[in-house]
C-alpha cells in the first residue's frame, strides 16, 4: 500500500483536489493518506470532505487519517513514499495583510506577492524554516520519500530544499499544462489546440513557450504574434501584460499576467499611474482573492457537510500523475522545476528552473534544454538574483542578505530607495514576529 502524506492538508480545496486525483486513479485508490496540518478545525472539515469523496467514487477503499500538530508531523511522515506540500506559513491574516500593507506606505504596490517581490521575499523566508523541519523529519522517517512541492514562492522553495537538504524535491506549477490553450483561446485559435506540442522552458512563473505547433507541424507564433498585437492595441483584457511579453521579449510565459505584472521594472510605477489601467493591472488582487475564497469556502463547505453529496473528477493537477508514473512505471512528462544541473546553459546551476522532465519508476529525470534566446534568459536572471539572495538570506540569517534580496528585486528596486527598502524590510521584519524571529 503506498502512503501519501499532505502537508497543509487545511487547504481543503487544494487537498481535495490532489487527493480526490489520487482517488480516481487505479494504481493509487488503495493509498493510505496522511492529512498534516496545525490548524485543528481545518484539518478536521479536509478529512469530513475526503472521507465523502473516498465513499462516493472509491468504496472507501483508501484509508485517510489526520495528524494535527508538530507533535505529529514524524507520525504523519513516516514511511511515506510520497510528501504533497502545499501550506501557506502565517495564513492570510496576519502574514498577508502585512505584505501588502506595510510597503504601500512606502509607495510599493504589488498584485499577488507571492513569488517575487518583497511579499514573495518575506513568503520565503518565514516559509523555509518549517520546510527544514519537514525535511530534517523526511530525512529520518521516509528518506526515500519525493517532496512535491506546490507552496510558494516556488523557486525559492524548492531551490532550498534541492541545495540545502537530502529530500527528493520537485516543484509543481499547475501553469506549465495550461499554457497552450492560454494563449490560444483568448486569440480565437482553440481550433489549433488538438494535438498541438509545444516547449517551455526558463523558471517558475516565467517560463517561456519557445516553441508551439500544431498538428501538423506548422510553426503557430508568426500568427499568434500578429494577433496578440492587434488585440492589445484595439481592446483592454486581463493578459495585457503577457502580450506585450510577446511584442518586446517575443516570447508568452507561462504565468498570468496578474502576476508578471510585478516581475518586472516596466508596468507598476508610481511615476507613471495610467499604467495601471492602460495594462489593466489588478492591483491587490491576492487579498481580494483571499477574502473572496475565505468566504466561498465557507459557503460550500456548508453545502457539503448538509447533504454529503461531493464527488470528484481527476484533475490537470500533475501530482497524481506522477506518482501513478513512479508506482506503475509508465512514463509520463511534466513540467518541473529542478536545479538548472546542465539543463539550460545561459542560467546559474544554483536556479531553480521549469524543464520538460520525464516521470518514471525511476523519478524525476529533467531534460537539456540548451540555451534560452538572450532576452528571456535575461528577464529571467533578474528574478533569480533575488530568489538566490533571498535564499542566501534563509541559511545566513543576516538582515543584511534580506536587505539585499529586496535591493536585486527588479520592481522593488525601480520605485524605492536603498534606505527605504532598509526601512521597509526592518518594518515587515518586525511586523511578523515570531514568524521571523531568527533573522537578526
Amino acid at each position: 500500500m503506498v502512503k501519501i502524506t499532505f502537508m497543509g492538508a487545511g487547504s481543503t480545496v487544494f487537498a481535495r483536489n490532489v487527493i480526490g486525483d489520487v482517488m480516481c486513479t487505479p494504481s493509487l485508490r488503495d493509498a493510505e493518506i496522511a492529512l498534516y496540518d496545525i490548524d485543528a478545525a481545518r484539518l478536521e472539515e479536509s478529512k469530513i470532505i475526503l472521507d465523502a469523496i473516498n465513499k462516493n467514487i472509491n468504496e472507501n477503499r483508501a484509508k485517510v487519517k489526520t495528524y494535527l500538530g508538530v507533535e505529529n508531523r514524524k507520525e504523519a511522515l513516516r514511511g511515506a513514499r510520497f510528501v504533497v506540500n502545499a501550506i501557506q506559513v502565517g495564513g492570510y491574516d496576519p502574514c498577508t495583510i502585512i505584505d501588502f500593507e506595510i510597503p504601500k506606505k512606502y509607495g510599493l504596490r504589488q498584485t499577488i506577492a507571492d513569488t517575487l517581490g518583497i511579499g514573495g521575499i518575506m513568503r520565503a523566508l518565514r516559509t523555509i524554516p518549517v520546510m527544514k523541519g519537514f525535511a530534517d523529519d523526511m530525512e529520518e522517517v521516509c528518506p526515500d520519500a519525493w517532496l512535491l512541492n506546490y507552496t510558494n514562492p516556488m523557486a525559492m522553495l524548492s531551490g532550498y530544499m534541492q541545495r540545502y537538504t537530502k529530500v527528493k524535491t520537485v516543484g509543481l506549477c499547475h501553469s506549465v499544462q495550461v499554457c497552450p490553450e492560454a494563449i490560444l483561446k483568448p486569440l480565437g485559435m482553440e481550433d489549433k489546440l488538438e494535438g498541438c506540442s509545444s516547449l517551455i522552458a526558463g523558471i517558475n512563473h516565467m517560463g517561456w513557450l519557445l516553441e508551439i505547433r500544431d498538428k501538423d507541424g506548422n510553426d503557430l507564433y508568426p500568427e499568434i504574434r500578429r494577433r496578440a498585437a492587434e488585440k492589445n492595441a484595439t481592446e483592454k483584457h486581463h493578459d495585457m501584460v503577457r502580450f506585450e511579453y510577446i511584442k518586446h521579449f517575443g516570447f508568452y510565459c507561462t504565468e498570468s499576467s496578474e502576476h508578471n505584472a510585478e516581475y518586472n521594472p516596466f508596468y507598476i510605477k508610481s511615476r507613471y499611474p495610467e499604467l495601471i489601467d492602460r495594462y489593466n493591472i489588478p492591483l491587490d488582487e491576492y487579498p481580494r482573492r483571499c477574502i473572496v475564497q475565505i468566504k466561498g469556502w465557507a459557503e460550500e463547505k456548508d453545502r457539503i457537510l448538509a447533504n454529503g453529496e461531493i464527488t470528484h473528477e481527476r484533475s490537470r493537477e500533475y501530482a497524481s500523475y506522477i506518482m501513478e508514473a513512479m508506482v506503475t512505471n509508465k512514463p509520463y512528462k511534466i513540467g518541473g522545476n529542478v536545479l538548472n544541473r546542465g539543463l539550460i546553459d545561459n542560467l546559474p546551476a544554483d536556479a531553480c528552473v521549469e524543464v520538460p522532465c520525464l516521470v518514471d519508476g525511476s523519478g524525476v529525470t529533467p531534460c537539456r534544454v540548451g540555451r534560452l534566446p538572450v532576452q528571456c534568459a535575461a528577464m529571467n536572471m533578474t528574478n533569480i538574483n533575488p530568489q538566490l539572495m533571498t535564499i542566501e538570506a534563509a541559511v545566513s540569517k543576516k538582515r543584511e542578505d534580506i536587505y539585499r534580496a529586496a535591493m536585486l528585486d527588479p520592481h522593488t528596486a525601480a520605485e524605492l530607495s536603498i534606505d527605504d527598502i532598509v526601512k521597509m524590510c526592518d518594518e515587515m521584519i518586525d511586523a511578523h514576529g515570531d514568524f521571523m524571529k531568527d533573522y537578526k
